[in-house]
């Protein structure tokens, strides 16, 4: 730990300290365990005496990297993530370029490293962290991760779809008819079925009372479900589904699991992944206990690409985003929001994030002016003309600012990052291959099951077989259905599932 003090004995030939500088030491003095970033830039010089750090403890705070493509965001979150996992905290980080996998091996080291690891004062040793690799679908080298469309819930799944808000609310129609009779949604055919059903003759009658759903708006939603699945989307629903208390977890040494979402398959369905990367937050905070503020987080989520997220979203999945952000924090999860400016992350999130790591911004353009200005507007006052210095930065470099211990905005500081300990690079593909084929979330999740669903049961129904024809729902009734689902997975029938801010929904727990 650096104090201001320290800093005025380091200055060379006995010169003061200037009291921008005394001011930023003693803002990154703190008294609790913490993560090392840096170490200050000041005056053209960076200054190992000085270090920029983030307190352990307000990472459920959450926070935002941000800048331009190549300016080092990727590598912050390297940084941040190994030393969480050195600190017992797992992590979750999405992969979207596919260069992330290197965490669970040592960097070989060479001259740069050795030269950034001098200039902040680092104490460089290689190392690799204990990490399980996923991928959606199982569309890459990792561990399969799907999700049953009950359990993904109508407004994620409205979004994937690119529904507008009246065909939103249909679809959670649907989903509430079918989580009331027991019929569960597994994967798309299952839900194909029950929209199929519910415009027939027989099943219209059944939302009657409810509002019902219009043939129209039905078959905006069949065909959605067409294009989605002639896009080879169709595996990421069914099942087994994936735990995620399994991102939960600690290694024997101690050291928290770093999971890495591999996303490169599917970096063309932004939509898609960035949807899915909120279902599994939304699950988290679904299931997880409150815990209030402890010493350090249970998981920290880092959502990369997280434009993404808030592109085309509507008022009702914005205000979801902002009070899972809101009141996650309290359950131990920390989120990181990486994107390219502040400006992509909606005002009402961005005030909710305590740590900020910004990374140089370019002004080539009108527009880059504009998102440059809107930057500076969003930090702290400084005694560093922000707009020049956020163009200045080198490759690494940032202005950081995050929350004290005691919940306050530190001094804003430009920081020289530290070097990541591990592989800068994704690890050899049959390295990768051999890893997943280790893990024990294998076994679990490798290969897909097609049980009975709701698209069986309908299909089982039997024809009426007089004038006055009961609805399909007492034909199923009548041959056993309900006996059937109850026999075979344990369904809770006639009971509505609870369903979380995001529709999102669990039974297994």
């Amino acid at each position: 730990m650096t104090s201001a003090g320290d800093a005025a004995g380091a200055e060379a030939a006995g010169a003061p300290v200037p009291p921008p500088v005394a001011a930023i030491a003693s803002g990154y003095a703190f008294t609790g365990p913490a993560l090392d970033l840096g170490a200050l830039l000041w005056d053209g010089r960076c200054r190992p005496d000085v270090p920029v750090r983030v307190p352990l403890s307000v990472l459920n705070r959450h926070g935002l990297v941000a800048g331009a493509t190549g300016t080092g965001k990727t590598k912050t979150l390297q940084l941040i993530a190994e030393q969480l996992s050195a600190h017992g905290v797992p992590v979750f980080l999405a992969d979207v370029k596919g260069d992330l996998s290197g965490i669970s091996r040592p960097a070989p080291g060479g001259e740069q490293v050795r030269a950034r690891a001098g200039q902040v004062g680092q104490l460089w040793t290689a190392a690799g962290f204990p990490a399980e690799f996923l991928a959606l679908g199982g569309l890459g080298h990792g561990v399969p991760v799907r999700a049953t469309v009950t359990s993904f819930g109508p407004v994620l799944l409205a979004k994937v779809l690119r529904l507008n808000q009246t065909q939103e609310q249909s679809l959670g129609l649907i989903f509430h008819y079918a989580d009331t009779k027991g019929l569960e949604l597994i994967d798309l055919k299952d839900l194909r079925a029950v929209v199929a059903f519910l415009t027939s003759d027989q099943g219209r009658a059944e939302l009657r009372d409810i509002g019902g759903l219009s043939t129209a708006t039905a078959g905006v939603i069949l065909r959605s479900l067409t294009a989605f699945e002639a896009q080879g989307m169709a595996d990421f629903f069914g099942e087994p589904e994936f735990d995620t208390a399994d991102l939960l977890r600690t290694a024997p040494d101690g050291r928290g699991v770093v999971s890495v979402l591999e996303l490169p398959a599917v970096q063309e369905k932004p939509l898609l992944f960035s949807t899915f990367l909120m279902w599994l937050l939304a699950d988290l905070f679904h299931d997880l206990p409150e815990i209030g503020d402890a010493g350090k987080p249970k998981l920290v989520f880092f959502f990369d690409e997280a434009h993404l997220l808030f592109d085309d979203a509507s008022k009702a999945f914005l205000d979801s985003i902002t009070q899972t952000v809101r009141l996650i924090r309290s359950k131990g999860v920390g989120v990181f929001f990486v994107t390219q400016t502040p400006k992509d992350v909606p005002s009402d999130v961005l005030a909710q994030l305590g740590s900020r790591v910004q990374h140089a911004l370019r002004a080539f353009t009108p527009e880059d002016e504009k998102a440059l200005k809107a930057t500076v507007r969003t930090f702290p006052k400084s005694p560093y003309d922000l707009a020049e210095l956020l163009t200045g930065l080198g490759t690494g470099e940032a202005v950081v600012t995050v929350l004290s211990e005691n919940g306050a905005p530190t001094p804003v500081a430009a920081t020289r990052l530290r070097a990541p300990e591990s592989l800068m690079g994704p690890v050899d593909p049959a390295e990768l291959d051999a890893a997943v084929r280790a893990s024990a979330l294998h076994g679990r999740y490798a290969q897909a099951v097609d049980r009975e669903s709701a698209y069986e049961k309908l299909q089982e129904a039997p024809a009426p077989a007089h004038e006055e024809e009961p609805s399909l729902v007492e034909q199923v009734v009548n041959s056993g259905m309900f006996k059937s689902l109850a026999r075979s997975v344990g369904t809770q029938l006639g009971r509505e599932i609870t369903r979380s801010l995001f529709g999102t929904a669990r039974r297994r727990r």
